[in-house]
């Protein structure tokens, strides 16, 4: 009975076996199925899918016709709300129809569709469809209300109007900040060794908070320099300031294509008593990642000092903690995420691509991942096999690694492939003490509070303690650069099993939802 292909079988009397996934999304230590197709005395041992520990998987080959069954987790008995349930001799039970033979065949003309549930047949004509009748039908999917949107997202709104930033600072902790007197390359080698994606930018001679330096410059300088016209050479990182890199991005930025959105001209940034929501619209309308949370407690604002850097995740958790105990104020919570319009997900067939989702396989070039990177305005990207399996994701941030014994000095971005530059993001980081799960996927049957609770894991960089760096103060903590742990700010939506990618959900998708 159990199944890992993806042709249909038959069984001694030459009935044709069709391969149907159940899926148990719930958590637990221990899950296995029973059934009517197993007597309801042998327990079939589900597994948990790699990626997702709270969810776990078995494929096996069942008879057309009707079936009933349950799932066992942790010793207790249990049926999944979300799926057709009966009443039975054992209770409350599951049950599925699955069609004949003929029916098998003939449906091969029929349209995928959409679907959330958490048992799908394993065979593209049979995916995400149930069939009641002699006529397919859609899978119920929890549908809400406009009402209940408008609820939800009411409640959201008033609870972010009525708390601040100031929530967001930690007990005790520093930042980091750079002197824009500091060379480039000073800079970045900085970042690295302390595992962290963005500094905020000090100008002394202006008593003043001016901006951030990021991944993303980065990955701008090194695409310059492999630009043959490019007038900032290798051996100019050396002596090339912070300040003057910020006045080239300007000019970078007007020679651009102008669909891509332009670089900030100036520091964005909030207090510590804005409230939340113009905190996470501040960070959504501006295309940031974080934004500094700056004070001065003098009027004409000299004097600045740096309490904290905001982040959507942060936001996030407030939410996440505020309604964990009360979850029945805001409807939306319950919902499959593939019931709301929420993420980019890849469009069926037959279907328009509302938004471009970016997707590149490991033998793509490195340079072809960057430019993806910068003009599709997304800060990661999943790296899939030729079945558009999940393999990896590659970010931003990971062009961080290229500092390690300057290996950006000897490389073609052209000819290193994403795999290579998967390779050297590994070695770079194998011997830090804290690492995070590459890619963290969900399943487009998974709740919203699932996901949000999820996404909103902060960054460990978040959490400590950081010096201040300028051109006179150039001492690190050596203790620090063993320490790196970047939070979750996407989720890759895989189908179950076989980890197809059939959608991404970031954190910047989800405040879209919350506060549109």
């Amino acid at each position: 009975m159990f199944y890992s292909g993806g042709d249909s079988a038959r069984d001694a009397s030459g009935t044709v076996l069709i391969p149907t996934r159940f899926v148990w999304p719930y958590g637990g230590t221990n899950v296995s199925l029973i059934g009517s197709f197993t007597g309801w005395t042998d327990h079939w041992q589900m597994s948990p899918i790699e990626g997702c520990p709270t969810v776990f998987l078995i494929v096996c080959r069942l008879p057309p016709g009707h079936h009933q069954y349950k799932f066992i987790v942790d010793g207790e008995w249990r049926h999944d709300d979300h799926q057709p349930v009966v009443s039975g001799s054992d209770g409350a039970v599951n049950t599925i129809f699955l069609a004949t033979e003929s029916d098998y065949h003939s449906s091969a003309q029929s349209p995928r569709l959409p679907s959330g549930s958490n048992m799908d047949v394993d065979n593209e004509n049979f995916k995400r469809m149930v069939r009641v009748s002699e006529n397919p039908v859609q899978e119920a999917v929890p549908r809400l209300s406009e009402a209940d949107f408008e609820v939800s997202r009411y409640r959201v709104s008033e609870f972010l109007s009525n708390h601040t930033a100031y929530e967001l600072l930690p007990d005790s902790g520093k930042v980091i900040a750079l002197d824009i007197d500091l060379p480039v390359k000073q800079a970045f080698h900085i970042l690295y060794e302390q595992g962290i994606p963005m500094a905020s930018l000090w100008d002394s001679g202006r008593g003043q908070f001016v901006g951030v330096i990021s991944a993303s410059d980065f990955i701008l300088i090194l695409r310059e320099l492999g630009n043959h016209g490019s007038n900032l050479t290798e051996e100019e990182l050396e002596t090339h300031t912070i300040s003057a890199w910020k006045e080239a991005k300007l000019h970078l930025s007007r020679q651009m294509n102008m669909a891509v959105r332009p670089f900030p001209a100036h520091l964005i940034h909030v207090g510590p008593f804005d409230n939340l929501k113009d905190v996470a619209l501040k960070i959504l309308q501006n295309g940031v990642a974080t934004v500094p949370i700056i004070h001065s407690s003098l009027l004409d604002g000299s004097l600045p000092q740096l309490l904290h850097i905001a982040s959507l995740s942060g936001i996030l958790k407030c939410i996440c903690r505020y309604f964990r105990h009360s979850s029945a104020s805001l409807p939306i919570l319950q919902s499959p995420i593939c019931a709301i319009p929420l993420g980019t997900w890849v469009p069926q067939f037959g279907e328009p691509a509302l938004r471009q989702f970016a997707m590149l396989r490991p033998s793509d070039s490195l340079n072809s991942a960057l430019k993806l990177l910068l003009q599709a305005q997304v800060s990661s990207i999943p790296i899939v096999d030729d079945h558009n399996s999940l393999l990896d994701i590659y970010s931003r941030s990971d062009i961080m690694a290229l500092a390690k014994d300057r290996a950006y000095t000897h490389i073609n971005l052209d000819e290193m492939t994403i795999h290579q530059a998967l390779q050297l993001r590994q070695d770079a980081y194998s011997s830090f003490e804290f690492t995070s799960q590459r890619c963290q996927m969900c399943l487009r049957s998974d709740p919203l509070h699932k996901v949000m609770e999820r996404l909103s894991i902060p960054a460990l960089w978040e959490w400590l303690e950081y010096p201040l760096y300028t051109k006179v103060i150039g001492q690190k903590s050596s203790w620090m650069s063993t320490l790196t742990f970047i939070g979750v700010r996407r989720l890759v939506v895989v189908e179950a099993g076989s980890k197809r990618v059939e959608g991404i959900i970031s954190l910047s998708d989800v405040f879209k939802f919350l506060l549109s």
